[in-house]
């Protein structure tokens, strides 16, 4: 058996597959591509996570669109974090071109043009479904994650929650939060200590100081109401084809902290939603998050933690979550030992520190009689990557340099009109259109601090009242002398009240 036959027979046997599959590409043996060399991943493999990294220019968009069409195709749903906006051609048919038809004639592939249903969605203020949580969504422990908060503070959110909960006020949005930590320093203070014991007003000013960072990340369009609903993430068209959901974030990419505030209450939601799979043959929904050193760049410890801890137990509720970055030392170590499938687009060898890099990311894949990781890395042409992923059993499948099949639909953005046309069709962004803004903590704190002040001010006028016609009634001071001192103790009583609930001071400086 001479080496083609040797590969061949290894690749074909590591990736042979009895279920379900999707193929992504041929191998490729010094070089050249060898036919009937198929690069199959078994549906029932894909909820087990997956890293799609490599240098810029060499083809990781067109690899997470060659997946997404063949898993929409499959009546898998798909969602995609499309960061530079370069992935929504995926809803009109590609175009066949001689250099397509020639590089599926060399796997043995054949090439057909498809369009795949598609759904656009926002985190701002573009066109499309808009996504939204309330604060309550959250609750304590992730929304003190997300402003990376220490214990003590974490502490002080959690009195927050609880306070809301018991005096049945719904946290929606930021100025919700921001409205209860201004109550609890200020008016409401007693109360707050009687009931759950005393807080620092520096530690609220901390917490009031990071919601604004978070707030002026553009995070106030995402808290609020109507919440997104996880079930419109999984739905199949007429044709049963998986929608394809794309989330266009090309305005956020200077905003991490908003960036990772969506990206795990999204996970958090569909963790705690989904029922769970076990072993059920195909996952119930496949992530792909395109620049994912994004999400981990600015991240505390706690967020990470986080983060690693959901990745590890969504994969029970059939959910496949795949990093797409640059290098895939991007990724920390304990998530990235979590991913079951690998493609490995080229790395450049620039610099030591390029060529560092690419030797740690060779030692991160299997062994292979017929590569040299290390060369192969920097050698590989667009459209080619090192493959290897878990077959059926949840094995290691053996490491393969890939010829990746070329996308179905359009290489290419789609245009403006062609974009309200979609958003024009789509339901969802009829169902998710309408900004709701019911009574919640702000406008039942603003009622209850009017009635705290009306009660004050009523008390104050009484007693000066009383004071009055018990000094005209016995023999004292003049008429005049009277009052001027009960002006006196009106206007210092008005400066404390008044002081106190930041109005009458401003009134009295006229």
């Amino acid at each position: 058996m001479n080496k083609k036959e040797s590969f061949s027979k290894h690749i074909n046997e590591g990736y042979f597959c009895k279920g379900e599959s999707i193929i992504i590409g041929g191998g490729i043996l010094d070089n050249e591509p060898i036919s009937n060399t198929h690069v199959k991943i078994p549906l029932k493999t894909l909820n087990r996570h997956g890293l799609i990294a490599g240098a810029t220019g060499t083809g990781k968009t067109k690899t997470i669109q060659v997946l997404s069409e063949q898993l929409s195709q499959a009546g898998i749903p798909v969602l995609m974090m499309d960061i530079k906006g370069d992935f929504s051609g995926i809803a009109k048919e590609g175009e066949e071109k001689s250099f397509i038809t020639e590089r599926h004639a060399k796997i043995n592939l054949p090439y057909t043009i498809s369009k795949f249903p598609v759904e656009l969605l926002t985190l701002s203020e573009q066109n499309g479904v808009r996504l939204r949580a309330t604060v309550s969504e959250f609750g304590p422990v992730l929304f003190s994650r997300i402003l990376d908060l220490n214990d003590t503070q974490a502490g002080v959110i959690s009195i927050i929650f609880k306070y809301c909960d018991d005096n049945k006020m719904p946290l929606l949005d930021l100025k919700d939060i921001k409205k209860v930590i201004n109550y609890i320093t200020e008016e409401g203070k007693e109360e707050i200590t009687e009931s759950y014991g005393k807080i620092s007003t520096s530690t609220t000013g901390t917490i009031l100081r990071k919601i604004i960072e978070l707030e002026q990340q553009g995070a106030e369009l995402f808290f609020g109401e109507k919440s997104f609903e996880i079930d419109d993430l999984m739905r199949i068209d007429e044709t049963g084809k998986g929608y394809i959901n794309i989330i266009r974030l090309t305005d956020i990419q200077d905003k991490p902290k908003l960036f990772s505030t969506f990206m795990l209450s999204l996970m958090s939601e569909i963790y705690q939603q989904m029922p769970e799979q076990g072993d059920s043959g195909r996952p119930e929904l496949v992530i792909f998050i395109d620049e994912a050193h994004l999400i981990f760049k600015e991240a505390s410890k706690a967020l990470l933690d986080q983060i690693e801890t959901i990745v590890k137990l969504i994969r029970s509720k059939g959910i496949g979550i795949y990093f797409i970055t640059q290098n895939p030392m991007d990724v920390p170590s304990g998530i990235l030992a979590q991913l079951g499938l690998k493609i490995q687009h080229a790395l450049r060898a620039f610099t030591a520190n390029d060529r560092k890099a690419i030797k740690q990311t060779a030692d991160n894949y299997p062994s292979s009689e017929f590569y040299n990781t290390s060369e192969v890395l920097t050698s590989l042409g667009i459209g080619e990557a090192l493959v290897t992923a878990l077959n059926e059993k949840g094995t290691p499948t053996p490491l393969v340099a890939t010829m990746l099949r070329a996308p179905m639909s359009r290489m290419n953005v789609l245009t403006e009109s062609e974009i309200q046309d979609i958003n024009n069709k789509s339901k969802l962004v009829k169902k998710y259109s309408e900004l709701i803004d019911r009574e919640s903590a702000y406008e039942l704190l603003n009622k209850k601090i009017a009635e705290i002040e009306k009660q004050i001010e009523q008390k104050s006028q009484k007693e000066e009242e009383t004071k009055v016609t018990t000094r005209k009634a016995s023999d004292g001071p003049s008429t005049t002398e009277v009052v001027g001192k009960s002006v006196l103790k009106v206007l210092t009583s008005a400066t404390f009240i008044r002081g106190f609930f930041g109005v009458l001071s401003k009134v009295m400086k006229k």
